[in-house]
C-alpha cells in the first residue's frame, strides 16, 4: 500500500511541477479577455441585399466568405495582437479586437465598403442648373466636392478599384498625407485611354459614394499612377490607402453589435476582480483550517492546487479569461471547498459511531463520492451549455467553470485522500478533530412545511408579477436593442449640463445618469450609437473636463431578439438537463419531481429578486440564473442521498421521521457547503466591481435560496406526495 501512495504522491508532484512550467511567466502566457485588456467586439452583418440584382447565386453565397478574408487582411494591416475573427450563421461576422484603443478608426477600417470609383465630370451649366434645382438629368448623379460645390458626374464609371496593383500613402505636392495608386498593367492601359480621350474634362475619385477630388484632366495620364488628396491625417490616409490595397467588401457592413471596453476599465475590472477573489479565497482558507483543523488545512492545500491546475488548463487550452472567468474562478474555490466538507462531516460522523480512523476515512470518502459527483455534474451540464450558447465573456466563465469543477473533484478525492493516508499511516492515532458550532438538531420540518410553501408562493408570485408587468423594462440593452455608453470626465459634471450640451446637436431624448459610486463617470443610454457625436460634443463644451470612453454596449434590435431566444434556449436545456438527470440519478418520479421544483423555486427566487431590485435582465444575469440551477440542486442532493440511505438502514422507522431525522443531519453540512461558495460570492458582490455586481448579486440570492429550499421545499414535498 505504501509503494501505491509513494507512486501517487510522486505523480502529483510531477503535475504540480508540470503546471507551473507550462503557467510560467504567467503574464506572457494567460490571454486576457476584451474586458479585462479592452478592446472592440462587434457582430457584423453582410447586407447582400445590397449587392447588384445581377449578381449570381454562388457570388452572393461567397460574399460572407471574403468580406472575412478582405477584413481579415484589414486588421492584419492595422497591427491587432491576436484578432479574432469568425463566421456566425448565413450572413454574421464576430470580430473580438483586444487591445484597440482608437475606436473610431478602427470602426472605419473594417465597415468600409471601399468602393472605389473613376467617374467623369460634367461641365455643361444647363445640366449642372437642372440636377441642383432637383432634377438630375437620366444618366447622372449629383455630388458635392469638399468645399460643398456641385458636381454632376456620369452614373456609369470608366474604372473601379478592381484595377488597382497598389494603394500606399504618400505626400502631395504641399507636403499633406495623401494615397498614391498604382495600378495594374491591364489598368494602367486603361486609364492612360481614358486621360488620352477626355483631356481638359474633370474625373471625378469616387469612395464609398464620397468624392475625394476631381482634378482636370491637362493630359494622357501613362504610366499607371494617380493620387487622391484631400484634408486626410496620417492615419486617415494610412488606412484609406489600406482598404484600398485590400480590396472592397463585396457587400456593405452593416454594425449589429458593439461592446466596446476602455483599457482603464479593463485595469480595474482585473484589480476588483482579483483582489474579491483572493479575498474570498483567503475567507473560505482561514474557515477550513480553523473549523476541520487537520482536514481543513489538507482542503486549503487541495484548493491551491485546484487553482494551478485551472490557470495551466487555460494556458494548454489558449483559452481566454474574461472578468466572469476570474469570478468562476473565485466559484469554484467555493465549490471545491464544498466536496471537502462532505467529506470531513462523513468522516465526523463514521468517528462518532466508534470507527478507527482509517475506517471511518475510508467510509468518509466513499459515502460522500456519490453526492460530490452528483453536485458537480448538475454545475458542469450548466456550464457545458454556457460555453455553447455563450459567446465572450459568458463563455470564458462557463469554461472556467468546467475546468474548476473537474479539477476541483480530482483534488478534493484523490488529492485529500492521499494526504490523510500518508499521515495515518505515519500516525495511526492522529486526532481528526473538528468543531461543531451547529449541534445535533430535532426541528420537526413537515410541521411546518405550509407556512414555508406560502412564503415562496408570495415572493415568487409578487416578483413575477412585477416583471412581466414591467414588459420591456425588465430587461437589459442585450435583449432589447439599445446603446448604453459609460463616460469618466476628468471631474465630476452635473447632468444637467450635460443634456444642454447633447440637446444642441439634437440628443435631448437620451437617458443622462452619473453612477452611484463615482460622479465623475456618466452613463447615457439611447436607442442608437452616438458614441462619437457625444464624444465630439463634450470635447466642444467641456474642453477643460476631458471625457474618456470606459465602454460602449451597442445591440441592434435584431441581435438583441436573437440573444433573447439563445438566452431562453440555454436556460431551459440546463433545466431539462439536470431535471433528466436528477430523475435518471433517484430512478424516482417523487424525488425527481420535488428536486425539480426545488430547481426551478431557486431561478424563479432569482428571477423575483431582479424585477423587486430593479436589475434589468441581460447575459450575464442569464449567465447566474444557469448556474444557481446548476449549483443550487447540490445541497437538495446530498439530503436526498441521507434520506434514501436512512430508509434502508431505519425500516421501522415511519417515513415521516426519516425525512425529518435526514434533513436535521444533514442541516449544519447544508449550512456549511453553502456558506463557503456565498463567502466568495459575497465578496464579488461587494468588491468585484460594478461589471459584476448584479451577476453576484443573483448568484447570491439563488444559493441562499438553494439552502432554503433544500430544507423546508425538496425534502417535505417528497413526503407530501408519496402520502397521496
Amino acid at each position: 500500500m505504501l509503494a501505491n501512495l509513494k507512486l501517487k504522491l510522486l505523480f502529483i508532484i510531477g503535475l504540480v511541477i508540470l503546471c507551473i512550467w507550462i503557467i510560467y511567466p504567467l503574464n506572457e502566457k494567460i490571454n486576457l479577455g476584451l474586458d479585462l485588456q479592452g478592446g472592440i467586439f462587434l457582430t457584423l452583418r453582410v447586407d447582400t441585399s445590397k449587392m447588384p440584382a445581377n449578381i449570381s447565386d454562388a457570388v452572393r453565397a461567397d460574399a460572407v466568405d471574403k468580406s472575412i478574408e478582405i477584413i481579415r487582411k484589414r486588421i492584419d494591416q492595422f497591427g491587432v495582437k491576436e484578432p479574432s475573427i469568425s463566421k456566425q450563421g448565413k450572413d454574421r461576422i464576430i470580430v473580438e479586437l483586444p487591445g484597440v484603443t482608437d475606436r473610431t478608426r478602427a470602426l472605419q477600417l473594417i465597415g468600409r465598403t471601399a468602393l472605389l470609383e473613376f467617374k467623369l465630370v460634367s461641365d455643361d451649366e444647363e445640366l449642372i442648373n437642372e440636377a441642383t434645382a432637383a432634377d438630375v438629368p437620366v444618366g447622372y448623379e449629383l455630388k458635392y466636392d469638399n468645399e460643398e460645390r456641385p458636381l454632376l458626374l456620369e452614373e456609369n464609371y470608366v474604372l473601379t478599384g478592381e484595377s488597382l496593383a497598389d494603394a500606399v500613402m504618400g505626400r502631395d505636392q504641399y507636403g499633406r498625407p495623401s494615397v498614391k495608386l498604382e495600378f495594374t498593367p491591364k489598368g494602367a492601359r486603361k486609364f492612360e485611354n481614358i486621360t488620352g480621350a477626355n483631356v481638359n474634362r474633370r474625373l471625378a475619385i469616387v469612395l464609398d459614394g464620397q468624392v475625394y477630388s476631381a482634378p482636370t484632366i491637362r493630359e494622357q495620364i501613362s504610366g499607371g499612377n494617380a493620387e487622391i488628396t484631400g484634408s486626410f491625417s496620417v492615419d486617415e490616409a494610412k488606412d484609406l490607402s489600406t482598404v484600398l490595397r485590400t480590396g472592397a467588401l463585396p457587400a456593405p457592413i452593416v454594425i449589429e453589435e458593439e461592446r466596446t471596453v476602455g483599457p482603464r476599465l479593463g485595469a480595474d475590472s482585473i484589480k476588483n476582480g482579483i483582489n474579491a477573489t483572493l479575498i474570498g479565497g483567503i475567507t473560505v482558507i482561514i474557515f477550513m483550517a480553523v473549523y476541520y483543523f487537520i482536514g481543513g488545512i489538507l482542503a486549503n492545500i487541495a484548493l491551491i492546487l485546484n487553482v494551478l491546475f485551472i490557470i495551466a488548463a487555460l494556458v494548454i487550452l489558449k483559452a481566454t479569461l474574461t472578468l466572469p472567468g476570474i469570478a468562476g474562478i473565485g466559484l469554484t474555490i467555493g465549490m471545491a471547498v464544498d466536496a471537502n466538507v462532505l467529506i470531513n462531516e462523513r468522516i465526523r460522523e463514521e468517528l462518532k459511531l466508534g470507527k478507527s480512523i482509517r475506517t471511518a476515512i475510508g467510509n468518509g470518502y466513499g459515502r460522500a463520492f456519490p453526492a460530490i459527483l452528483d453536485s458537480n455534474i448538475t454545475t458542469i451540464i450548466a456550464a457545458i451549455l454556457l460555453v455553447w450558447f455563450g459567446s465572450g465573456p459568458v463563455r470564458g466563465f462557463g469554461l472556467t467553470l468546467i475546468i474548476g469543477l473537474t479539477a476541483s473533484m480530482f483534488t478534493a478525492i484523490v488529492v485529500t485522500r492521499l494526504f490523510l493516508d500518508l499521515l495515518t499511516l505515519k500516525w495511526k492515532n492522529i486526532p481528526l478533530k473538528m468543531l461543531q458550532l451547529i449541534p445535533q438538531t430535532k426541528i420537526d420540518f413537515i410541521k411546518i412545511r405550509g407556512f414555508f410553501y406560502t412564503l415562496s408562493i408570495i415572493v415568487i408570485v409578487a416578483g413575477l408579477f412585477l416583471f412581466v408587468n414591467k414588459k420591456e423594462a425588465s430587461f437589459g440593452i442585450d435583449f432589447t436593442g439599445g446603446t448604453l455608453q459609460e463616460f469618466k470626465f476628468e471631474k465630476a459634471i452635473e447632468v444637467d449640463s450635460l443634456r444642454n450640451s447633447l440637446t444642441e446637436v439634437g440628443l435631448a431624448d437620451v437617458i443622462i445618469q452619473h453612477d452611484k459610486e463615482d460622479p465623475s463617470i456618466i452613463l447615457i443610454k439611447s436607442e442608437q450609437n452616438y458614441a462619437d457625436k457625444i464624444i465630439d460634443q463634450f470635447a466642444k463644451s467641456f474642453p477643460e473636463n476631458r471625457a474618456e470612453i470606459l465602454s460602449i454596449e451597442s445591440v441592434g434590435p435584431v441581435v438583441g431578439k436573437l440573444l433573447k431566444k439563445n438566452a431562453a434556449l440555454a436556460l431551459s436545456f440546463a433545466l431539462l438537463s439536470i431535471c433528466i438527470y436528477i430523475w435518471i440519478r433517484f430512478r424516482d418520479f417523487t424525488y425527481g419531481l420535488a428536486g425539480v421544483v426545488s430547481l426551478f423555486h431557486d431561478v424563479l427566487v432569482a428571477i423575483a429578486f431582479c424585477a423587486l431590485t430593479n436589475r434589468p435582465v441581460d447575459l450575464l444575469i442569464v449567465t447566474a440564473f444557469m448556474t444557481v440551477a446548476g449549483y443550487s440542486i447540490n445541497d437538495t442532493i446530498v439530503t436526498y442521498d441521507r434520506i434514501r440511505e436512512n430508509l434502508r438502514l431505519l425500516r421501522k422507522t415511519t417515513f415521516r421521521d426519516v425525512i425529518n431525522l435526514s434533513i436535521n443531519q444533514t442541516l449544519g453540512r447544508t449550512i456549511w457547503t453553502s456558506v463557503t461558495t456565498i463567502a466568495v460570492v459575497l465578496a464579488i458582490f461587494l468588491l468585484g466591481g460594478k461589471v459584476l455586481h448584479n451577476f453576484a448579486y443573483v448568484l447570491l440570492v439563488g444559493f441562499v435560496s438553494g439552502v432554503y429550499s433544500t430544507v423546508f421545499i425538496a425534502s417535505p414535498l417528497i413526503y407530501a406526495w408519496e402520502k397521496k
